[in-house]
């Protein structure tokens, strides 16, 4: 059996979260199924950059340029809630998230793109993982999919290497900068918090980030928040090892990677009581409205006062991100692979 995967986004050392997932799905699988030949597929704007990188020795590199593409094999996983425009045998599609149609959160251009594709990848893939239970509800409510044909397959944690440091007061938020992380009201938030305690962001800047960094500068509390832009995987293990806290109010998420990873590490962990990120943090979080600052800030006061708390959270947390695990979602994916290939 040959099976074909959308391998364009796992490029590179500056992975976003598909890139991640997209990465353990495509070694994961060729690692635990060597019998199994697998075609690496990259769209014509990533074909060449991917000579740069080594494949397993059961897979070969394709070119997607539609509609050419690999039309043998028995089965095609978009791994980006996409389906590219050429005749498969079978078809799975991941779904991450659809917050850009349900927030003002991209351009209406790109909106209207995304959408435009995500209909179609559901309408025209045979099964659909999604990568939470409340990602599989928007699937359902938002492209009309029925629920049979939608399987959810967690994220698992990143083996980041953490550092044996001390903690400092730090209260340490990962991401992009822009609008749905909720970075402006987290400031907001921190200006209440005692001034021995500081605010680090680490991520680049992304969409409405112009406006978040201009509340930060007017912020009064500005000479205690670092904005560090894109950082390695390196320096962001340190920086999870380091933290006390870990503040993540995003508006909206499909599963929320960098709260297992910090919990992986140790932290104390704050996060919203929306859209994905309950299912993932289970009890091993403080949640909070991530609309009211008036909440994020009386959460952050907590934390920073009580080192009680700091500590049962960040025993709850080591415990809940062992849960999750990349090899337990690689192997639910190829389960799904054999139910449609059996």
């Amino acid at each position: 059996m040959r099976i074909a995967l959308d391998a364009t986004y796992s490029l590179g050392e500056a992975l976003s979260g598909v890139g991640l997932y997209s990465r353990e799905i495509l070694l994961g699988a060729a690692a635990a199924h060597p019998e199994v030949r697998f075609d690496f597929c990259y769209r014509p704007h990533r074909y060449f950059r991917s000579w740069l990188e080594d494949l397993p020795s059961n897979a070969r590199r394709r070119l997607l340029a539609e509609p050419w593409g690999p039309r043998s094999a028995g089965l095609f996983h978009g791994l980006n809630q996409r389906l590219p425009r050429l005749p498969m045998r079978r078809a799975v599609a991941t779904f991450h998230d659809l917050f850009v149609m349900t927030g003002e959160y991209s351009t209406p251009e790109f909106r209207e793109r995304f959408t435009a594709q995500a209909r179609d990848a559901a309408a025209r893939a045979d099964l659909v993982i999604a990568v939470s239970e409340f990602t599989k509800s928007q699937v359902v409510s938002l492209l009309a999919v029925e629920p049979s044909k939608v399987r959810v397959v967690h994220h698992g944690v990143r083996g980041l290497a953490y550092p044996p440091v001390a903690r400092t007061k730090v209260i340490l938020n990962v991401g992009a900068i822009q609008k749905r992380k909720n970075i402006a009201r987290l400031v907001e938030a921190f200006e209440s918090v005692d001034p021995s305690w500081k605010l680090v962001l680490a991520g680049s800047a992304g969409y409405g980030s112009a406006e978040i960094l201009a509340r930060i500068a007017r912020s009064p509390a500005r000479d205690r928040v670092s904005v560090l832009g894109y950082v390695s995987p390196a320096s962001l293990a340190a920086h999870y090892a380091a933290a006390e806290i870990f503040a993540f109010p995003s508006l909206d998420e499909g599963f929320g990677m960098p709260v297992l990873e910090a919990m992986a590490a140790g932290a104390a962990v704050l996060t919203s009581r929306t859209s994905a990120l309950p299912e993932v943090a289970g009890d091993a979080a403080l949640l909070v409205d991530p609309t009211d600052p008036a909440s994020i800030a009386q959460a952050l006061r907590e934390l920073t006062e009580r080192e009680d708390l700091r500590r049962e959270l960040a025993l709850r947390g080591t415990a809940r991100a062992r849960l999750f695990t990349w090899e337990k979602t690689v192997r639910k994916t190829w389960d799904i692979y054999r139910e449609l290939v059996a």
